[in-house]
């Protein structure tokens, strides 16, 4: 089993390695933020973001709808803010205490510590508009211009990247996350 999981991880990572994601990408909702559920008039990206945070055991997960509308507001990639917490801290289960910073938001190369959030939705509403204001529109037009900036590793880029892929692609499998249509 594990060959397999690494097999399909390297797969994986060679397709999102030949695929540039550019600021355009990233600035604009793309066109899975038009998906909209029938019944309810919900939207289909919070149902889908929510239950692969669950997926996850993410604390993260009961603000799936307050990523989406943040993104919604800002003009980002909905799935970008979510991505990058992934890789920052596992999806919020390894942050400094009582901090709400799945982020790495404010911990420079060296400290152990960052900046402090009141909650979840203040993190993402902050780092939603730092990604916009401070790197967007100053240029930044790539995950890979933004990750030089925004992180040490070279390989930052490489691993927002599988996560907004993964969380495109994720098709839920739990029976509380199936749709239930007559």
């Amino acid at each position: 089993m594990n060959i397999y999981i690494t097999i399909l991880t390297t797969i994986m990572l060679y397709g999102l390695l030949a695929q540039p994601v550019m600021a355009q990408n990233l600035a604009t909702a793309d066109a899975s933020a038009q998906q909209r559920s029938d019944a309810q008039g919900k939207d289909a990206r919070v149902a889908k973001l929510r239950a692969y945070l669950e997926t996850h055991a993410s604390p993260l997960a009961d603000e799936a709808e307050h990523f989406v509308a943040e993104a919604d507001r800002l003009g980002l990639d909905w799935k970008l803010v979510a991505a990058i917490a992934g890789v920052e801290s596992t999806f919020g289960k390894f942050i400094p205490r009582n901090s709400y910073n799945g982020w790495g938001w404010g911990i420079f190369t060296g400290a152990s510590d960052g900046i402090h959030f009141k909650d979840w939705r203040d993190g993402i509403t902050t780092v939603s508009e730092g990604l916009r204001y401070r790197y967007i529109d100053k240029g930044a037009t790539s995950i890979e211009q933004i990750g030089r900036i925004y992180a040490a590793s070279p390989a930052w880029s490489t691993k927002v990247r599988f996560f907004l892929t993964q969380i495109e692609d994720y098709v839920p499998t739990r029976v509380e996350h199936l749709a239930v249509t007559i």
